[in-house]
């Protein structure tokens, strides 16, 4: 082989097999992540079946707290409206309005948690008018699912304030109340007598996307060693092979 053809052919071999082997961790990455899902998708399954938190197993779990996210929860307290906050473009069924979050005070403590009480309509004719929902006073009992607290949407600048928001800092909104918030949320479960709707969707990881992305690294990973070996060793034999029977 000419030192030109030889240094052309080490230089794709190698090229190609960086290629693959790039290609093919990828692939297994895209794997693991998938793995990593389902493992947490069954942990999650695994809360939801648990017995109930209630106010003594939240106020005790200390740093653990999260421990409980996703695990039902039934709990007594008394509701903080002056802080109630109406997170705006939220959807539900496929309909846009808002959250209403209302911080509850447990009994028996100081602490405060936020309860993600369920979702209203929004009044587009008048966006600055907030639904009136009714707040029980004294103390009630909140049975529903310990979550995250409430989801962020993008938006530009800081958090505002007021009783629409797009989001809800937790940090930021207990310095703003004075509230001891506690590090979950509810989501509030039961009918929809007060008027909110609480269809919440069910917590579940989609893995589908990284199944696809290793798809497609692994059939660029195949895709790169079919041509190297049709182009650097099949080809070549072939070519060799016809000039060899022309000289015949």
């Amino acid at each position: 082989m000419p030192p030109r053809s030889a240094l052309r052919f080490w230089t794709v071999t190698i090229a190609a097999l960086a290629t693959m082997v790039v290609t093919a961790s990828l692939g297994r990455w895209q794997l693991d992540r998938a793995a990593q899902k389902l493992a947490l998708q069954a942990q999650m399954d695994a809360r939801q079946a648990l017995a109930p938190w209630r106010n003594g197993d939240l106020l005790g779990a200390g740093a653990g707290i999260l421990d409980g996210v996703y695990r039902p929860a039934s709990l007594s307290g008394t509701w903080v409206p002056s802080a109630s906050v109406f997170l705006d473009n939220r959807q539900m069924n496929g309909r846009t309005g808002f959250f209403l979050v209302t911080p509850l005070r447990l009994s028996g403590s100081d602490r405060v948690m936020l309860v993600q009480r369920g979702w209203v309509p929004r009044d587009f004719n008048d966006r600055t008018r907030v639904p009136s929902i009714a707040t029980p006073p004294g103390e009630v009992r909140v049975e529903g699912r310990l979550a995250p607290p409430p989801g962020k949407l993008y938006e530009l600048g800081e958090a505002g304030e007021g009783p629409i928001r797009q989001n809800i800092d937790l940090a930021a909104f207990a310095r703003e109340t004075g509230l001891p918030l506690l590090a979950v949320s509810v989501q509030q479960s039961g009918d929809a007598s007060d008027g909110l709707l609480r269809e919440w969707p069910r917590v579940a990881v989609d893995v589908s996307k990284h199944h696809g992305y290793a798809f497609q690294w692994f059939a660029l990973c195949a895709l790169v060693g079919i041509l190297y070996v049709w182009f650097q060793i099949i080809s070549p034999r072939r070519k060799r092979r016809a000039h060899g029977s022309d000289a015949r």
